[in-house]
């Protein structure tokens, strides 16, 4: 228990730094390319290379391996359920560093979209799983012989063929969701693959003959396989359509295909309480939240200052307004036609009143 836990607390870590290496290099390899741009150079957009020359650029290259490297770890040590949500946690870091470094403004939506983002993973993290059911490539290899999972598996391989042959031709540059479904339904096995991989890793790390086991190479040339479609697929998904669209459509469906096939593989539902279920579906879905907000309204130029003035006005203000509270006025100019009778005692009303008998 005590050593499950470890590995727990390791591949939490492992996730949170892999997500702040992603963020940082995004930014890293922006501010680079200004540079270039600032200097005069061919831009990479235009066909060139400069950013070879770059110092910046390389940072952000080295900084993204760095965090493709931890989040590769932390698979081998936390439940895949845990790790692929917080791969949300880099469009957050990205999104605050920018603010800083790149003068891009967040706006309430975004800020908001922040908030929720961290709310969602941390609630994921109290109530996800704590112990890993696989440990060994031959608790794995027996995993993989489920009928369960044999049954996803021809499933996500039958409908990825179908939508690649037959759907992604007519209507994948019309539809955003055709190339990012290949992306997903794929995602889930590479993903699967790559924690398989990683608990070969640490095998063989400890001493064990991982590289005579059949199993580890299959997963590795499974894992090339899947990857070069994924990226394939999104690629052509983010020349087509714009990556405020894409990118929370495919965050969304890739982790809901990842939790989908790790359930199923891994069975890590069947040890969490009902409490904990539902606090791993909300986190996750407050995550969705949060991104959709950061990436649907962030060109929206909606500011605190643009909000109406009773809401940027404190409690304190509103009580120390000068203007004092006044009923409508009343009508002042009856309407045509409409006699009004003056004010006054009786008598002003008995002269009124032969003053109309005398109108013809």
């Amino acid at each position: 228990m005590e050593a499950g836990r470890v590995d727990f607390y390791t591949g939490l870590s492992l996730a949170v730094c892999s997500s702040l290496f992603i963020g940082a290099s995004f930014i890293l390899k922006k501010k680079g390319l200004l540079r270039l741009a600032n200097k005069g150079s061919t831009r990479a957009g235009q066909g060139g290379y400069a950013y070879l020359k770059e110092w910046l650029w390389w940072a952000g290259l080295i900084s993204m391996g760095a965090g493709e490297a931890a989040n590769f770890a932390a698979y081998a040590f936390a439940p895949a359920t845990l790790v692929t949500p917080l791969g949300a946690l880099s469009v957050l870091v990205s999104a605050v560093l920018s603010s800083y470094f790149l003068n891009e403004r967040l706006n309430v939506h975004g800020k908001m979209g922040c908030l929720l983002c961290v709310l969602g993973s941390t609630v994921m993290v109290v109530h996800a799983p704590q112990e890993e059911e696989v440990a060994s490539l031959s608790a794995m290899a027996e995993k993989l012989k489920d009928p369960g999972f044999i049954v996803f598996a021809v499933c996500v391989v039958g409908s990825s063929l179908v939508l690649i042959f037959a759907v992604a031709p007519r209507f994948g540059q019309k539809n955003v969701l055709v190339y990012i479904m290949i992306c997903s339904v794929i995602g889930s096995l590479s993903v699967s693959c790559v924690k398989g991989l990683g608990i070969g890793i640490k095998e063989l790390v400890a001493g064990s003959a991982v590289l005579k086991e059949p199993l580890f190479w299959c997963l590795l040339v499974c894992l090339a396989l899947c990857v070069s479609i994924q990226i394939s697929y999104l690629n052509k998904a983010l020349d087509i359509f714009n990556t405020s669209i894409v990118t929370p459509i495919y965050y969304v469906f890739f982790t809901t295909s990842v939790m989908a096939c790790s359930a199923i593989l891994f069975k890590e539902w069947l040890r969490m309480s009902p409490g904990a279920v539902v606090g791993t579906i909300s986190g996750f879905l407050t995550i969705v939240l949060g991104i959709f907000m950061l990436h649907a309204f962030k060109d929206i130029p909606f500011s605190w200052d643009s909000m109406p003035l009773y809401l940027r006005k404190g409690a304190r203000d509103l009580r120390r307004d000068p203007r004092p509270y006044a009923a409508l006025p009343a009508r002042d100019n009856p309407a045509e036609g409409e006699v009004k009778p003056p004010l006054g005692g009786g008598a002003a009303k008995d002269g009124w009143a032969s003053q109309q008998q005398k109108d013809p």
